[in-house]
């Protein structure tokens, strides 16, 4: 088995360099090994997967085309998929166990598959859905990160799993959406619709990854009775299994404790632990009831509750016109930090609950991250639903979708709809401008003190107002003042990017406002067919950027925004442009620099660029923690990439004495 494992490291290790190196060759048009190094592992890759008759996802020995439907077909699971039963006190769970051993592993939280594999081949991937049906996901499957395509077992083999996404991963993908709005709100859900999606070429720029979590069918094996010697069957065919730990009535609660150390850093999203016993034929005997198995039980973190009094409802407008309610309460402690406010999510919610100002309330962390409310002590119910938008005062109305109400602002101009306009406006990548916060400026908005970007240069005029303003005071009043009047000193790049315009990030911002030597007039005249010549920047951006001065109403704002500011031009020193042309990727803490943008600045300043992710165009990855297993150390390797500390980057590229 030993052999087998290395074989199968050797596989993963082989797939992934040739991936790489694919990718660099056709994408990038540049080489990072030479033919005959490519042909020499791809031999050794097609050989091991004869030796060992597996072949893993994206493999280059075989060709998975990327495939569009128009619909995903439905399709009954042969057993019901059942919910598992919950307990969160740690002695329950110690009773449940009894003399038995278990299996202790991760209850991750994304999206449960079915596979099925006949003759050594994937057959079919279904989704979990209601339980009785699941959508029909095979040709995504097959493009998910680590899903085996081709496995030695050749009798039909049939397994249960987790598609998840890393909060790595979800980070990196949210961190190229500009819109707030647009942007993922956790893992799940992004997996959920990247599973799902009708092209399968979204799916496999997810990064999918598949974790199996029990053994449904595998005939003509001789598993001893064992949970564990499926999860090790599992692993000799190329499955990632699921973290587990093998407990007993005397180490389980060791064991919980140790998860609960674990989940503070673990890159994969749980949302508690699944507890198993070990023994298949003791677990089966057990039988099932209507909605839950006997053999498995869910093990949910205690949630800290505390009592609080319920002070006010927060109207809270979207962009989309959704109002959202949201509980403002009388501070309490909980998990570690102070909470005051916590979303009631629509209508229905707020019915249910029965809320009501000065009512007496419970409220929790959901999963110990997101604040809610538990119950209800009091259920005087004399919330009133607002007839009016709080941002505009046009009508509201009470919508039922899919049997949950929520309220909605019907008014198309509705302010609201600039909040993330501004959001983006006052950020440090743009006007840099302190103490607006989104909470804030949703609160400035409804009061209908700010319409267009200009008018945040004449806050002032409603200083009676603001002062008297929750979280607000003289003091706070005075440091916005001075934060607005520091921001009217404004370099062309951060102001241009400050407009929202669609695909224009700071550094193509920078690029634009270069190539035109910093005169706007020539910038907001421009042609599509010119700025498309610009090294970077291509005919979308351009065109988004042409389309956004052509519009005369963008004009206008735009010609009344520049009054209120002065724009500065810090003096490139030509002969200091010492890293043009290079790319380079920072990652970890520093030292030297107060914050990573700081030396990204700099770096730019001597006509570098900065990447959020290594590739064979790195220079080099600085990094103080040259040791770590971080994906970006490990790409660095992988590409030959020098990983240099932040001393040794000052010392060879800046030219600075440490």
């Amino acid at each position: 088995m030993a052999v087998e494992n290395e074989k199968l490291h050797r596989m993963k290790e082989l797939v992934e360099k040739l991936r790489e190196a694919s990718k660099v060759y056709y994408a990038q048009d540049q080489e990072i090994m030479s033919n005959f190094e490519y042909d020499r592992l791809y031999d050794e890759l097609a050989e091991l997967e004869k030796e060992t008759g597996m072949v893993l996802t994206g493999s280059p020995t075989i060709n998975v085309g990327y495939e569009a439907v128009d619909e995903l077909p439905k399709e009954a699971h042969e057993s019901p998929m059942l919910s598992l039963g919950k307990t969160k006190e740690r002695e329950e769970l110690k009773d449940w166990l009894g003399d038995k051993e278990g299996l202790l592993s991760w209850k991750l939280d994304g999206l449960t598959i079915v596979l099925t594999y006949q003759n050594g081949e994937l057959l079919k991937a279904v989704t979990r859905g209601n339980g009785e049906v699941g959508e029909v996901i095979t040709n995504n499957a097959k493009v998910f990160k680590n899903i085996p395509l081709r496995i030695k077992y050749q009798g039909e083999l049939i397994l249960r799993g987790e598609a998840v996404i890393t909060y790595q991963d979800f980070e990196e993908i949210n961190s190229h959406i500009d819109d707030v709005d647009a942007k993922y709100k956790n893992p799940r859900n992004l997996c959920s619709g990247s599973v799902r999606q009708l092209n399968n070429q979204i799916t496999a720029e997810r990064n999918v990854q598949f974790y199996a979590f029990a053994l449904v069918k595998a005939d003509g094996i001789d598993f001893e009775n064992s949970r564990e010697k499926q999860f090790e069957f599992l692993q000799t065919q190329g499955f990632d299994v699921v973290q587990y730990l093998k407990v007993n009535a005397d180490n389980i609660t060791d064991a919980v404790a140790e998860y609960e150390q674990r989940i503070q850093t673990y890159e994969v999203p749980s949302d508690g632990l699944v507890l198993t016993y070990n023994d298949i034929a003791y677990g089966r005997s057990l039988g099932r009831t209507a909605k839950f198995p006997r053999d498995s039980i869910a093990f949910k973190w205690a949630d800290e509750i505390r009592e609080t009094i319920l002070r006010e409802i927060e109207w809270s407008p979207s962009r989309t016109g959704l109002i959202n309610p949201v509980a403002i309460f009388e501070p309490v402690e909980l998990e570690g930090t102070t909470v005051s406010r916590a979303s009631v999510h629509n209508i229905s919610i707020l019915k249910g609950l029965k809320l009501g100002i000065g009512d007496r309330i419970t409220v929790y962390k959901a999963n110990m991250i997101i604040p809610q409310i538990a119950e209800n002590l009091t259920g005087s119910d004399s919330v009133v639903i607002p007839d009016n938008c709080p941002v505009c005062g046009g009508k509201t109305e009470v919508r039922a979708v899919n049997e949950v109400q929520s309220l909605y602002c019907i008014n198309p101009d509705c302010d609201a709809k600039k909040i993330k306009s501004f959001t983006l406006f006052v950020s440090r990548d743009a006007m840099n401008i302190d103490g607006l916060s989104e909470a804030t400026l949703e609160k400035f908005i409804g009061k209908g003190f700010l319409h267009q970007y200009q008018d945040i240069f004449h806050l002032d005029r409603y200083k009676s107002e603001i002062v008297e303003m929750e979280g607000f005071g003289e003091r706070s009043y005075k440091k916005l003042i001075d934060g607005i009047e520091k921001a009217r000193d404004v370099e062309l790049p951060n102001l241009i990017y400050s407009l929202g315009i669609a695909n224009i990030g700071l550094a193509n911002a920078k690029v634009i406002c270069k190539y035109y030597q910093y005169d706007i007039n020539a910038m907001r005249h421009t042609t599509v067919e010119e700025l498309s010549e610009i090294d970077g920047i291509g005919e979308v951006i351009a065109k988004a950027f042409v389309d956004y001065f052509s519009d005369e109403k963008n004009s206008v704002m735009f010609d009344n925004l520049f009054k209120e500011v002065r724009i500065i031009r810090e003096e490139i020193d030509e002969a200091g442009q010492t890293l043009e042309g290079q790319t380079f990727v920072i990652t970890g803490s520093l030292n030297h620099f107060g914050s990573r943008n700081e030396l990204k600045d700099l770096i730019e300043k001597k006509g570098g660029k900065v990447a959020g992710s290594v590739s064979s165009k790195t220079v080099c990855l600085i990094n103080n923690d040259a040791a770590s297993n971080s994906s970006k150390n490990k790409k660095a390797k992988e590409l030959n990439v020098p990983i240099l500390t932040e001393e040794q980057f000052m010392t060879e590229y800046l030219e600075m004495e440490v």
